[in-house]
C-alpha cells in the first residue's frame, strides 16, 4: 500500500517553504523511497534534497533499502540522487513504465548465460591484465590525472550504475584526447575495465544497448522499455568505436 509522506528522511533534516516551481515529492512503498516530479500530491520543498552531503546523509540514516526516481526530474537532479544514493550504499534504479519479463527471467538458462558470462569475463580479465597495467603505466607517464573515469549508464529494469573506463583526456576537467586516448579509443581499449561492471553483474558481455543517463532521461514513456534489458559490453563497444571513427573523419575533414 503506497503512502504518502512530507516527514523528512532524518529528525536532522529541516523542511522549507518551496522557492520554485521545480522540485520532487517523496512518496514510501515499503522500503522502497520514490522520488517523483512534481503532481497532484502537494508537499513543501526540502531544501536538503538539493545538497549532496545532507542528502547522503539523510539517505545513510534512513530505512530506505531502494531509490526509485522518476526520469522527467533531469539528469543534474538524478545524478545527484545516484551520487549520494551510492554513497549511502543503496541502489537506485529509474522509475520505467511496467515491462513484460524476459523470456528467461525465471529460467534456468538465463542464469546459466549470466554465469558462463561472470566465469569468461574474470578469464579475460585476467589474460589481459598485464595488457591494462601496460595502459596504465603509459597513462601515468603522459598525465597524472586518475587512471578511470566513471559516468552514470543505465542498467537492467532501470538500475544506474557508473561504467568504467580508461581516461582518455588530459584533465577530468577537459576534453582534450592525449596522444595515447586517441589510440585507445581508435581499438575500444578504453573499454576494457568495463569487464569489472560484467563481473559486478551490472552489464553482461553481450546484450541490448548501453543508455548513458544523459539520452536516457530523455527518452518518451513508450521508448523507456528499452531500459528494462541487460545492456552489453560488446554492443557498448562497438557503438562507441563507430562514433570515434566518425568523429576522427569529421576532424579530417574539417
Amino acid at each position: 500500500m503506497k503512502t504518502s509522506i512530507v516527514p523528512t528522511l532524518n529528525d536532522s533534516c529541516s523542511v522549507a517553504e518551496p522557492n520554485s516551481s521545480t522540485y520532487c515529492t517523496l512518496q514510501w512503498r515499503r522500503n522502497q523511497l520514490l522520488v517523483k516530479a512534481v503532481g497532484t500530491v502537494k508537499q513543501p520543498h526540502m531544501p536538503l534534497l538539493d545538497n549532496y552531503e545532507t542528502l547522503r546523509e539523510c539517505l545513510e540514516h534512513s530505512s530506505v533499502k531502494l531509490v526509485r526516481i522518476d526520469p522527467k526530474l533531469g539528469e543534474e537532479k538524478v545524478k545527484l540522487w545516484a551520487n549520494a544514493a551510492t554513497s549511502a550504499s543503496k541502489a537506485i534504479y529509474l522509475r520505467i513504465g511496467a515491462v513484460s519479463k524476459s523470456k528467461y527471467s525465471s529460467d534456468s538458462l538465463w542464469w546459466l548465460k549470466r554465469a558462463s558470462e561472470w566465469a569468461i569475463a574474470n578469464v579475460i580479465l585476467l589474460s589481459i591484465s598485464p595488457l591494462m597495467l601496460l595502459l596504465a603505466i603509459l597513462m601515468k607517464i603522459e598525465t597524472q590525472a586518475s587512471l578511470f573515469e566513471r559516468s552514470w549508464y543505465v542498467g537492467e529494469r532501470g538500475r544506474l550504475f557508473q561504467l568504467i573506463k580508461f581516461r582518455t583526456t588530459v584533465k577530468a576537467t577537459e576534453q582534450k584526447t592525449t596522444q595515447l586516448g586517441n589510440w585507445m579509443l581508435k581499438y575500444g581499449l578504453n573499454n576494457l575495465p568495463q569487464l569489472l561492471n560484467v563481473i559486478r553483474g551490472e552489464m553482461g558481455l553481450f546484450g541490448s544497448r548501453c543508455w548513458t543517463l544523459e539520452d536516457a532521461v530523455k527518452l518518451t514513456p513508450e521508448t523507456q522499455k528499452q531500459l528494462s534489458n541487460l545492456p552489453g559490453m560488446m554492443n557498448s563497444w562497438e557503438v562507441e568505436t563507430e562514433e570515434s571513427n566518425i568523429l576522427h573523419l569529421d576532424s579530417q575533414i574539417s
